[in-house]
């Protein structure tokens, strides 16, 4: 029986259980327009040793993420709070999937500790499923804003949040934290939810984002979705317009990158001619700021992109 293992800490339980009977897939040779920095640098050490010292995980690391090299020489890592075991089995996704641990009271104050030692400007935090949980880690994400507002008041927050499916109240306990932006990532377009995200549904997803503006208009909404799993392009324009349905500031868009050959396939490489392309058109459609690259990430230059995000408000406020 093949099984992919959790390769990080030479840990030698199943990384992905649920994958391991799942035919091998075969992986792409990336095209020469996905080059990215090998991570090693003296500021990279020290920002994971930073990370070790506080005991905490980041989604840089879980989810094997290419821009690692870069974003960590600068100081800037994406803490992700409850645990490194999510209850979900996304088949893009290379975060551990199981039965996770109980939260850690402490978690908040570490996470804090960090981003004051890391002297961050801006911090993304985002977390595994926690479907185990009554609120879905909600009171959590909220403990670790108001922990990060206490250490680091100047600091601004962006949390990057599952969809708390089926737990009622839970976001509007996350937006009374107030973080400054508050991403979900939709991750692909409705017609692959059932073989790329089967445990969420894509229309919750969206209600989730608008409901976000109705609680509360002052905090920037943002989203993002991989490209290269098979979508037609009018189903992502498609996507674009209940974006902006739901008042939705902010789009990323990158290209997916298969972890393992049990995750599922890469099926095109999309040129950085047709990101340029949805990026245009994303403009064109109403969004703030708009992220098409093939490298893009969620929290991939989040700081430089919050402060794009702010002068772009202001921009549109002053010709209104």
């Amino acid at each position: 029986m093949a099984v992919v293992l959790d390769l990080l800490r030479n840990d030698q339980r199943p990384r992905h259980p649920e994958k391991a009977h799942r035919p091998d897939q075969p992986i792409l040779r990336k095209p020469d327009w996905i080059r990215v920095k090998a991570p090693g640098s003296p500021k990279w050490a020290e920002t994971q040793a930073i990370v070790r010292e506080n005991k905490l995980v980041t989604v840089c690391e879980e989810a094997g993420c290419p821009n690692i090299g870069e974003c960590w020489e600068k100081k800037h890592a994406t803490f992700m709070i409850m645990g490194d075991t999510c209850t979900r089995a996304c088949a893009f996704c290379n975060v551990r999937t199981g039965m996770p641990e109980a939260l850690d009271a402490a978690e908040p104050e570490r996470v804090a500790e960090a981003v004051a030692k890391l002297g961050l400007h801006h911090v993304v935090i985002t977390s595994v499923d926690r479907d185990d949980l009554k609120d879905g880690g909600a009171a959590h994400f909220a403990a670790v804003i108001g922990a990060i507002r206490r250490l680091s008041p100047s600091t601004t927050v962006e949390i990057l949040t599952p969809d708390f499916l089926r737990k009622d109240g839970a976001l509007e306990i996350v937006v009374a934290a107030r973080p400054d932006v508050f991403n979900h990532n939709l991750e692909t377009v409705p017609s692959k939810y059932l073989t790329v995200r089967p445990g969420a549904r894509y229309f919750h997803s969206i209600r989730l984002l608008q409901r976000v503006k109705e609680l509360d208009a002052t905090i920037f909404t943002k989203s993002g979705i991989m490209v290269g799993l098979g979508e037609e392009r009018n189903e992502v324009l498609q996507l674009m317009d209940d974006l902006r349905s739901a008042e939705v500031d902010f789009l990323t868009v990158g290209q997916y990158l298969q972890p393992t050959k049990k995750h599922h396939p890469v099926l095109s490489f999309v040129t950085p001619d047709a990101f340029k392309a949805y990026e245009t058109t994303a403009y064109a459609k109403g969004f703030l700021l708009v992220s098409a690259t093939p490298l893009t990430r969620s929290s991939h230059h989040a700081g430089e992109d919050f402060a794009r995000l702010k002068q772009a408000r202001l921009d549109r406020l002053g010709t209104v």
